[in-house]
């Protein structure tokens, strides 16, 4: 029931971010404020045992079984202590969210780690950290893996939003390549919509989400 309205408070705020703008700007903002809740809504309905949505349907059946309800929080831990090991030379930032009925873990990694300017081709250098992530992705199979991408403001909101979504499918690519299970990965695009900071820099991001399947 919790989740439940929560995801109907997500739908609200989604109507409310696509008021009619008056700026191309304001454009952007509320095209990134809408998208975010929508994805708040698909965070939220993901992590219910009800949910019937193609994505998670089809990855969960994919799957054999899920973690116990009593043994997530031990299985994200190791998951996060290996997660975190993985990323330390690219400064990723790692961030649990425990709530009542799941426990999800994101790492958010700097674009300019994977990719050159512009670029959706993954750097040489990166595939070393990116094989030590899908190691762990692989070690932890029953997590469904979100991965974002996010650009800064330069150029085009257009062109941002493909380059962002080819970002992520490169990453989802190179996963796959190493033994990682399509069906659990899920690719967005975000462009510019959703800034974290006045630094463009840090805005040039890659976040990688992950999500028990709670068995049963």
């Amino acid at each position: 029931m919790m989740l439940k309205k929560l995801v109907v408070t997500v739908l609200v705020l989604s109507l409310v971010a696509c008021a009619a703008p008056q700026t191309k700007r304001e454009t952007g903002t509320y095209v990134g404020a809408g998208v975010g809740a929508a994805t708040g809504a698909l965070v939220g309905s993901a992590i219910s045992k009800d949910h019937h949505g193609v994505w998670w349907g089809a990855a969960a059946g994919a799957l054999l079984g899920g973690v116990a309800g009593n043994m997530i929080g031990a299985y994200m831990d190791q998951l996060e202590a290996d997660m975190r090991a993985a990323t330390a030379g690219s400064g990723a930032a790692i961030a649990r969210v425990q709530q009542a009925e799941t426990d999800i873990l994101t790492a958010t990694i700097k674009s300019d780690v994977f990719f050159a300017t512009g670029s959706a081709v993954i750097k040489p250098g990166a595939y070393a950290e990116l094989d030590r992530i899908a190691g762990v992705l692989n070690k932890y199979p029953q997590t469904m893996v979100r991965v974002e991408g996010h650009t800064d403001d330069v150029g085009t909101e257009d062109a941002n939003m493909r380059l962002s979504l080819a970002r992520a499918d490169a990453v989802k690519n190179l996963f796959v390549q190493r033994g990682v299970n399509p069906t659990r990965i899920q690719t967005l695009g975000f462009g510019e919509s959703q800034p974290t900071s006045s630094n463009r820099a840090q805005n040039r991001r890659v976040v990688i989400t992950l999500i028990p399947i709670q068995q049963g």
